[in-house]
């Protein structure tokens, strides 16, 4: 079921299936979020829980017991309830069930709450422990952006801009982060968008190194900005070979590496929750 947010400066709709932005709008009709394309990548904005990237092997182990999970975990495909809907809020909740853990043996409550402010969305995650034992998980954002906004446009007249002139990224081998690291050079801390960038999957950035990024137009005044001060990896990717979107990426959580042991409580990037503790984090998009 779609939820719709208005302000007066755009018109935002949530689903309740993911709990999933499938699109932002300005007063002016332009649409800003990737709408699905089947045979392309049929998805928006899909949150991720509890894990983020792939498993070595699509499994972890904990406690001695295998367990397998899809990339990016499973709350991206499955229904959040709705707690509280205003013009310009709604709240959405997903609780643990006998069916998540066969896949994940962890009692959680992860709500979501998207606020919309004139040309800002903010975004809040909680994760809550109602169980006696502790939570490990990984939570982390993904939403697609269309690149090009116009029609007269194309993807490579669209640029990112970071707060520094440098970062360094990780090598990825078939999803899984390897030992090797190889600087991203930017020029005035601009890095133009062209498909080879994703010839080998995501840029995968490590050690808190982005806090804000901006996606911009070189040949119109169209930008989006997203802020997630606090994260400690961060994603950007594109399908391979498509000029169509792009996704900026905040994660608590990263893909396994490749020479994982796959125990899970020793995850790279795993958050700890303590019974009856919570965890939150957040990020905001302005849209212009």
């Amino acid at each position: 079921m779609n939820h719709t947010l208005i302000s007066n400066e755009l018109s935002v709709v949530i689903n309740s299936h993911g709990a999933e932005i499938s699109s932002v709008k300005n007063k002016n009709g332009t649409e800003f979020i990737w709408q699905a394309k089947a045979g392309v990548w049929a998805r928006h904005a899909p949150v991720l829980f509890p894990i983020v990237g792939k498993l070595k092997n699509n499994q972890f182990i904990f406690e001695g017991k295998r367990y397998e999970l899809p990339q990016h975990g499973f709350a991206r495909d499955v229904k959040f309830e709705l707690k509280e809907k205003t013009e310009t809020t709604c709240v959405f909740e997903l609780h643990s069930t006998a069916e998540t853990k066969k896949i994940f043996p962890f009692e959680f409550i992860f709500s979501i709450v998207y606020k919309l402010s004139g040309n800002k969305i903010s975004v809040a995650y909680t994760v809550k422990n109602p169980a006696n034992e502790n939570l490990f998980f990984s939570v982390g954002a993904h939403p697609a952006f269309n690149v090009p906004l116009q029609a007269n446009e194309t993807f490579e007249d669209y640029y990112l801009e970071f707060e520094k002139n440098s970062l360094e990224i990780t090598t990825l081998n078939n999803g899984l982060r390897t030992s090797s690291k190889h600087t991203l050079a930017l020029n005035d801390k601009k890095l133009f968008l062209a498909t080879p960038l994703f010839n080998n999957d995501a840029l995968v950035f490590e050690n808190s190194q982005l806090n804000s990024v901006a996606l911009c137009s070189s040949t119109s005044a169209h930008k989006l900005i997203l802020k997630s001060k606090g994260f400690p990896y961060y994603g950007i990717w594109s399908k391979k070979d498509c000029r169509e979107f792009i996704c900026l990426e905040p994660w608590f959580g990263v893909t396994d590496h490749e020479n994982s042991n796959q125990q899970f409580t020793e995850k790279d990037g795993i958050i700890s929750l303590k019974a009856n503790e919570e965890f939150v984090c957040g990020y905001e998009m302005s849209f212009f």
